[in-house]
């Protein structure tokens, strides 16, 4: 879900029951954020599909936000 956030945020993706994407880069900066500290705090205690999935995501969104925040 934060990274659903995340993306909805970037404006990649409209809210639930809006058509119109809106960008809140700090909102998306936070959900990041967020997904870092959960990946560190779990450091260890997941399967390794699960860690690999944690780092492309954060990958992924990381790239955005750069892309997104050059834009603005």
């Amino acid at each position: 879900s934060f990274g659903n956030a995340a993306l909805i945020a970037l404006g990649l993706v409209p809210e639930p029951g809006s058509s119109t994407p809106r960008k809140d880069l700090s909102a998306a900066e936070h959900n990041i954020e967020l997904l870092a500290m959960l990946q560190e705090k779990t450091k260890g205690n997941l399967t390794p599909e699960e860690g690999e999935l944690l780092e492309s995501l954060l990958y992924d969104l990381r790239l955005k936000y750069v892309d997104a925040k050059r834009q603005a």
